[in-house]
């Protein structure tokens, strides 16, 4: 299921939480939505599930507008850090709710995640721990089985065993199912393995749609003399840099690493978390029209 998203603005008051943001985005992939703090990435998921209406522009999913749109709203299933569920449902009666609205909804791997995560049936919300919750609501993501699956900073409350795991069950339903995951977090480096494609958002705008692979390749950092740094990094796009003693590190996108390496400089890759904070620094970096 395709997702076309033209000038789409959103405005709350006099902040503009999105700024016409055009986008493409091409069904059965894994999207990395990324973005500072109050960048509009939880308005512009909001909007995607049929859950805000936007002040401008247009999104279509399937070639349909998602608002009060319930053949497109049920193939979209948008999990978010907390308050998915209320608090006085049970964990069986959310799983009878899912499965009267969501088309493709698995029981049986709603079931198997329960187990997963050591939750039953009969517990209430309201008496789940923050972890508990969290897993709740991957379990209810993961098992929608929707055409478009978002997960807004899903694993609050849960240790880093828990996180990986997460990540792995999200492997295996893409495999047996494929569809279109959008992830949005600010624990990057956990998920960057996972992604296709990497949005960033920031300010209401997107700064870029990138393949990760490619991402990956055009961006690196280069160690050296300083000398030898400054001379290589003269006219090219260096969207940071650190100086230290003789030496010096600087943090380049869309250039060539082989060049680099030609140079005599050392060539290390850069996180995409990193990468993310310095391209959306207000005061430094940029990336190249």
């Amino acid at each position: 299921m395709n997702v076309s998203i033209t000038g789409l603005t959103k405005e709350y008051g006099k902040k503009k939480a999105l700024d016409a943001i055009t986008m493409q985005l091409e069904g059965n992939k894994i999207y990395g939505l990324l973005g500072r703090n109050g960048a509009g990435k939880t308005t512009l998921m909001q909007i995607l599930a049929g859950q805000v209406m936007p002040d401008g522009g247009e999104v279509l999913i399937g070639g349909q507008k998602p608002f009060e749109n319930q053949a497109i709203t049920e193939s979209i299933c948008l999990i978010n850090e907390s308050e998915n569920f209320k608090k006085g449902m049970k964990i069986g009666d959310i799983f009878k709710f899912a499965g009267y609205f969501y088309p493709n909804w698995s029981l049986e791997t709603a079931e198997k995640l329960l187990e997963e995560f050591s939750l039953d049936k009969k517990m209430k919300v309201k008496s789940l721990s923050k972890g508990m919750e969290s897993a709740l609501g991957i379990t209810v993501g993961l098992a929608s089985r929707s055409p478009i699956t978002i997960f807004d900073e899903p694993y609050i409350g849960l240790d880093a065993a828990a996180r990986s795991r997460f990540y792995d069950l999200l492997l295996e339903e893409y495999e047996v199912q494929e569809r279109t995951f959008i992830l949005s977090t600010h624990l990057i480096d956990e998920v960057s393995r996972l992604l296709e494609e990497v949005l960033i958002v920031s300010d209401g705008k997107l700064l870029m749609q990138k393949n990760a692979d490619e991402l990956r390749e055009e961006s690196f950092i280069v160690n050296g003399p300083r000398s030898d740094v400054s001379a290589f990094t003269a006219g090219k796009n260096v969207i940071h840099r650190k100086a230290f003693g003789s030496m010096e590190q600087a943090v380049l996108y869309g250039e060539s690493k082989s060049d680099a390496r030609k140079a005599g400089l050392n060539v290390e890759h850069v996180p995409v978390q990193e990468l993310m904070v310095y391209l959306t620094e207000k005061t430094k970096g940029g990336v190249s029209a």
